[in-house]
């Protein structure tokens, strides 16, 4: 008997595993790693952790990730007050390669966010993943 796997029931599978992962570092560490790869951004994302989409707002109108919030690293630390509810959750900070992303880690755990992530690769790699991207300017 042959078992045929269709690529979106790959996807939810790999997408329960970097859940799963990601659950047992909080479980095991108490806190989130400072990176984590795109599979894993997602689950924390569907999860309830704010995604920050850190690029300009140009970038962001060519693709990003449904539901983040456009905050670009060179506004993160004025605008530190209006993710202030977020300092003890789960952040992920993303942006084109991982660079401003990680950046911008630095600053909010510098500003007392315990749980802010890095996601490695950024949209290039949120992308080449195969994972949802909409385009169209952010909501603010």
């Amino acid at each position: 008997m042959k078992f045929t796997i269709g690529k979106s029931l790959l996807a939810s599978a790999l997408l329960a595993v970097s859940v799963a992962a990601v659950s047992a570092t909080l479980a095991v560490a108490g806190t989130l790693p400072t990176t984590v790869d795109v599979k894993q951004g997602a689950a924390l994302q569907s999860r309830g952790a704010l995604l920050i989409d850190v690029r300009e707002a140009n970038e962001y109108a060519e693709g990003h990730v449904p539901g983040s919030t456009l905050i670009p690293l060179g506004q993160l630390q004025q605008r530190l007050s209006e993710i202030a509810a977020h300092k003890n959750q789960p952040v992920a900070v993303i942006c084109r390669s991982g660079s401003r992303s990680a950046k911008a880690v630095k600053l909010l755990e510098q500003a007392g966010f315990s749980a802010a992530v890095n996601v490695e690769g950024g949209m290039n790699a949120w992308q080449k993943a195969g994972l949802l991207v909409v385009t169209g300017a952010a909501s603010r």
